[in-house]
């Protein structure tokens, strides 16, 4: 699968509420599918394992059948993935924006924040 297919699933996946919940349940710690049913009781057990099914072809959950239950485990790494690709570098570019304006607020606008060597002024004119 390409970067781009992988990307368009994850982002299909991250695109609906239910499949945000299921996610957001899984934080905790793996469940059953049973449990995860029992926290959305609006939605049958069908269409929470049509949600899981989307989750797992996105890489975002990984089943673990024992028995006859099935576990469902949270794999954050795409989402960390999307982050380094997309979050990233625009927090970094947001970080310096948000320095260089506290230091305009401290009135440090256009001073350098080291002396360049043998440019200070002594005071002998």
């Amino acid at each position: 699968m390409s970067t781009d297919d992988a990307d368009d699933a994850l982002f299909k996946a991250l695109g609906h509420r239910a499949r945000r919940r299921i996610l957001d349940a899984l934080k905790a710690g793996p469940r059953t599918t049973g449990m995860l049913c029992e926290l959305m009781p609006e939605l049958d057990r069908c269409t929470v394992m049509q949600h899981l099914k989307v989750l797992e072809e996105a890489g975002l959950v990984i089943v673990e059948r024992r028995g006859r239950e099935r576990w469902n485990h949270l794999d954050a790494l795409p989402i960390h993935g999307i982050h380094e690709r997309w979050i990233g570098p625009y927090a970094a570019y947001a970080a310096a924006m948000l320095s260089r304006l506290k230091r305009m607020s401290e009135g440090e606008v256009g001073a350098p924040t080291h002396e360049p060597t043998g440019t200070k002024e002594t005071g002998d004119a």
